[in-house]
């Protein structure tokens, strides 16, 4: 196995899922270590970070990123999956004016209540809930709070609503456009979805399966691997000592005279990036313990 770090941004094709593109990647590159840090819908395509080695410490400091999505709202037909590949359980006639459709879409913004849908991969008792709903069973779900922080549209023609959203973790795409069909009246399925962007991570960035594929592993490892602390540019930042290094890799809480801040307001239980020669360490938490502070390492990542 090779001893590789770091997250490589996917742009994951249609008719694979997030779990398909973490197994390419550890057999291509040959490392045993690989997780993505958010699921894309299988027939979705886009951005998909997968992180690799010790970068999978970081996955869950990552799960909370912003979205970007285009996706393509069908009005008049509902489906079973909310998308298009999903059962037609309904069709209705559309005859709803533009600017109701603007009006309804733009009321969507802001803190929302979600359903998740029976066909996602939230688990109930262990098994995920697409596995019961194509068993024919229908578990009660809690809603959920989201955040669109912004939604646009891009273009209305034919009964079909193209658009960009931004959002918290956790928003589902198809609910979304589900539930607006559901306000206008005449119902709507997601036909169409690519993620923009995860985080720092943007689509123009990406690397292909075919380049992935292509490219031998110091080439991808040279033009497409980025460092651990890539993506963690807001949290705040300090520089250890050399001296105190054998107190971090031991889990040794540092204390004021072992490092030096970067950052500016850094507070009381803030989460910080530990470096030591310019090299990402570790990931700690900052105690303010009145007269005086410490720091008490929370992941190694040397």
């Amino acid at each position: 196995m090779n001893n590789i770090n770091g997250i490589l941004n996917i742009l994951k094709p249609p008719n694979m899922t997030s779990h398909d593109i973490v197994s390419l990647v550890r057999k291509k590159l040959k490392v045993k270590k690989v997780g993505h840090t958010g699921t894309l819908d299988p027939m979705a395509a886009g951005v998909l970070p997968i992180c690799i080695g010790k970068a999978t410490k970081i996955v869950e400091y990552l799960q909370k990123d912003t979205k970007v999505y285009r996706a393509e709202l069908s009005l008049g037909i509902v489906t079973d999956t909310q998308d298009r590949w999903g059962n037609i359980l309904s069709e209705n006639t559309v005859d709803i004016l533009e600017d109701d459709i603007v009006n309804t879409i733009n009321s969507f913004r802001g803190e929302i209540e979600q359903t998740p849908p029976m066909y996602s991969a939230i688990k109930h008792k262990g098994k995920k809930l697409y596995e019961l709903a194509r068993e024919g069973i229908t578990i009660k779900r809690d809603t959920r709070k989201v955040i669109i922080y912004s939604i646009d549209i891009v273009n209305i023609k034919n009964n079909k609503v193209l658009f960009d959203v931004k959002c918290s973790k956790g928003t589902y795409i198809r609910t979304l456009c589900h539930d607006i069909g559901q306000t206008l009246g005449c119902g709507g399925h997601m036909s169409f979805l690519i993620r923009k962007a995860s985080g720092v991570f943007k689509l123009k960035d990406s690397i292909t399966i075919e380049e992935l594929n292509r490219l031998e592993i110091d080439e991808i490892k040279s033009s497409y691997l980025l460092g651990i602390d890539y993506p963690l540019n807001h949290i705040p930042s300090v520089d250890v000592d050399p001296s105190a290094l054998k107190y971090v890799l031991n889990g040794v809480p540092l204390r004021a005279h072992n490092y030096k801040i970067r950052s500016e307001n850094i507070k009381d239980n803030d989460i910080v990036r530990l470096y030591t020669n310019h090299k990402f360490i570790a990931l700690g938490l900052y105690e303010n313990l009145g007269n005086r502070s410490i720091i008490k390492v929370k992941k190694l990542l040397s």
